[in-house]
């Protein structure tokens, strides 16, 4: 697979955190709800996370069903395997299954690092190896005042509004059931924050990606945990993120 500093950078910062650190923590724990209702009555579930990196996802969609992923970077696949995780080659772009294969997809934080042709096939493909009736679940980045140090290590080219992940779904020809901001907890804590990094000239890109203090870190966690229990329920806004989920039509 072709290296990518950058994405190798993040992904060795992304493996040292996932397990523990809030964001990470808040992200599983908004996804849980949509991924149990997009499964829910569909017997032995057939799973795809696209853009898998580590794998780790896979071990919360795999409470669900036979979950698998794809990932083109080696650093990734790597720390997939030695864990034991179900990660194989591929690209979003071209997902390397047949049509109609997968009764859920999922795509955390892959599509807004595509350049433009390829985030449109990416989608189109995430349609294509759905069944009818299938659901998407996708996690980007939002709104472009969040830009920070961290965005320039995750090759962002882009971050998205509500709106606009609607409309780039739905242009593929599927339903959107939910979308709502996430991690709105944090902004009044991110805002600041990235802000002065900006005026400061920057600062380290993996820096949001360590895993901070257990004083700093466990109340975040508790903050977004009790914002996942809130989205049970209601669509936000406002947050760092837009996560969405899709239906491919039955017919």
């Amino acid at each position: 697979m072709r290296g990518d500093d950058g994405l190798d950078r993040l992904l060795e910062a992304t493996a040292r955190a996932e397990d523990r650190h809030f964001w990470f923590r808040g992200l599983r724990a908004f996804s849980r709800p949509l991924v149990e209702a997009a499964t829910r009555g569909v017997p032995d579930p057939e799973i795809l996370d696209c853009g898998a990196g580590t794998g780790r996802n896979l071990e919360m969609l795999a409470e669900y069903g036979r979950a698998v992923g794809v990932e083109r970077s080696a650093v990734g696949l790597a720390h997939a395997r030695r864990r034991g995780r179900a990660v194989f080659p591929g690209d979003v772009a071209r997902l390397p299954f047949d049509d109609a294969r997968f009764d859920l997809v999922t795509s955390f934080d892959v599509l807004y690092c595509l350049p433009d042709p390829d985030e449109a096939a990416a989608v189109r493909e995430i349609a294509r190896v759905l069944r009818p009736g299938g659901h998407a679940l996708v996690n980007v980045a939002a709104f472009e005042s969040l830009r920070g140090p961290h965005s320039d290590l995750a090759r962002e080219l882009r971050r998205y509004t509500p709106r606009g992940l609607r409309a780039l779904l739905e242009l593929a020809g599927l339903e959107v059931v939910r979308l709502t901001c996430t991690h709105a907890s944090l902004l009044p804590f991110l805002l600041p924050a990235r802000r002065l990094r900006r005026r400061a000239g920057g600062g380290s890109d993996d820096a949001e990606i360590a895993v901070p203090p257990p004083w700093i870190n466990e109340p975040l966690a508790a903050l977004l945990a009790l914002e996942a229990r809130v989205l049970r329920r209601i669509d936000l806004p406002a947050g760092s993120s837009v996560l969405a989920l899709a239906r491919k039509p039955a017919g």
